[in-house]
């Protein structure tokens, strides 16, 4: 994740007298990052057609500034509008994760008005990127903002690697100026006054209870809703295998699903049988370990028989699966690789007989073309806001900068404590606050069996219903497919009626 920290100051440059003879605070603006300003805020007329109606908005593709102290601008961060000019319209604010990944996501694949596919079984990075109306927007219930953080999209920092560190690569300066984008941005289009709400994918959704509860308790800004989509909410619960049984907990049931969806048999019963066997039996059986002699070969037939692996590979596991191991295996007879983030979509594996996998995931490796291509021309072209920088869909420099190996400490501590802590607290400071948690059954990246133990140990404040977790078919990304898609934007309607 992300770790920032100060180097030794480098040693004073042999011409750094010279300085001197510039006028006052030349010095300093010297080292300034020098990049072509972002032009003006822009606004298109736009339609889309879904349920036998048109919708008529305005795109708006625009930036606002970060400041310091002292008021400098540090960064720039651009942000993507869609906005029905009728009163009273609530708005939501979305983010995708990494950290370093554009909300591009979001926004061209699940909840926007136009939508470009990727993500599922079949689909090639180099398919014709063409947006398409989005069946399952959600824009006829909510104005949509999407926000790229510093360092993804076209918004950038405008200090040194060093500094953005510490203003924008961590957790915590990361959830203070995102919240300051929001609260800004609330300020700038005079929308205060207006029910927000909150998405967050991914490593959004590790940002999402916590940007919540900074603007509650800070920047004074309170969200009527919070959706999180595929969120990581408790890191530390997959760490540990050799003591504890969670991370063997988290990851079975998504492997079973898989099994079930390629045998057409999943569904909510066949899944719950599987919940419920793996918080009982299974949980019990590996706690017992070499107590009982039994156990492990209980657990062995009855995982074999989930996910219709082979049985020799399943005992040498001990019935505890290993996510790459898994993806290797549950494939290999076709010379294929499955994806973490969805391991029902594959691509021929370049090194079969390598030890270990030597190639990048299935999904975010296919991903980056489509979308990149599709926003990057809505923005140009279609708004016409003319930017001439590269556009991050997923900015794998920003990772390496979170997981910078001289920043481990306090920051390191910070993620992997999670959200939960927040999630907690922001929904007992108010209790008019809904939380939607959506996940795909097939994602083991984050495996939605965190989320259903995450609630389930979650005091019950006031209405039980006000924290719902919800399944659909397909991985991480399971917007991907249109059923799971419009299962969403139905289940996330719900709870915007509820205020």
């Amino acid at each position: 994740m992300a770790f920032g920290a100060d180097k030794d100051t480098p040693p004073p440059d042999k011409n750094a007298t010279a300085d001197c003879c510039k006028p006052s605070g030349q010095a300093a603006k010297d080292d300034d990052i020098k990049l072509a300003p972002f032009p003006a805020d822009k606004t298109i007329r736009q339609s889309t057609q879904f349920g036998g109606r048109e919708l008529k908005y305005d795109a708006t593709v625009g930036s606002l500034p970060i400041l310091d102290e002292k008021g400098k601008t540090i960064a720039s961060v651009m942000f993507t509008a869609y906005t029905v000019p009728l009163a009273n319209r609530p708005v939501t604010f979305a983010l995708n994760g990494g950290p370093g990944a554009s909300s591009v996501y979001l926004n061209l694949g699940a909840i926007g008005p136009k939508r470009v596919q990727f993500g599922a079984e079949g689909n090639s990075p180099s398919d014709p990127a063409i947006a398409g109306d989005n069946t399952a927007t959600w824009l006829d219930f909510t104005d949509l903002v999407f926000i790229d953080p510093v360092g993804t999209g076209f918004s950038h920092s405008l200090v040194k690697e060093e500094e953005a560190k510490k203003r924008f690569y961590n957790a915590k300066a990361d959830v203070e100026y995102l919240s300051r984008v929001i609260f800004d941005w609330l300020v700038k289009n005079e929308r205060l006054a207006s029910r927000k709400y909150l998405v967050g994918e991914s490593y959004g959704g590790f940002r999402g209870p916590r940007i919540t509860h900074f603007l509650q308790t800070r920047l004074g800004v309170a969200m009527n809703g919070l959706v999180l989509v595929s969120p990581y909410l408790s890191p530390s619960a997959q760490h540990d295998g050799d003591l504890s049984p969670l991370p063997w907990m988290l990851t079975l049931p998504s492997i079973a699903a898989a099994s079930l969806e390629r045998q057409g048999k999943l569904n909510d019963a066949s899944m719950a049988e599987i919940v419920n066997y793996t918080r009982g039996d299974y949980a019990a059986d590996l706690l017992k370990g070499r107590a009982d002699p039994q156990a492990t070969e209980r657990i062995v037939k009855r995982v074999t028989e989930l996910t219709g692996l082979d049985a020799t590979f399943v005992r040498r596991s001990g019935g505890r699966l290993e996510t790459q191991a898994y993806l290797r295996e549950v494939f290999r007879a076709e010379g294929k690789l499955g994806s973490r983030y969805d391991s029902n979509v594959t691509i021929w594996d370049p090194f079969p007989f390598a030890p270990n996998q030597r190639t990048d995931d299935p999904i975010l490796d296919s991903i980056i073309a489509p979308t990149t291509t599709a926003i990057v021309d809505f923005i140009t072209h279609t708004v016409g806001w003319k930017y001439a920088g590269r556009y991050d869909a997923l900015s794998y420099e920003v990772g390496k900068l979170w997981t910078d190996p001289d920043a481990r400490g306090e920051e390191h501590d910070r993620i992997e404590s999670g959200s939960v802590e927040e999630l907690r607290q922001s929904v007992a400071v108010d209790p008019k606050l809904n939380v939607l948690i959506a996940h795909g059954w097939d994602d083991l990246s984050c495996p939605f069996m965190a989320s259903v133990l995450i609630v389930d140990q979650m005091p019950i404040m006031g209405n039980p219903n006000r924290v719902q977790v919800k399944e659909y078919a397909g991985g991480h990304m399971f917007y991907s497919r249109e059923a799971s898609r419009a299962a969403l934007r139905r289940d996330a309607m719900q709870m915007y009626a509820t205020h």
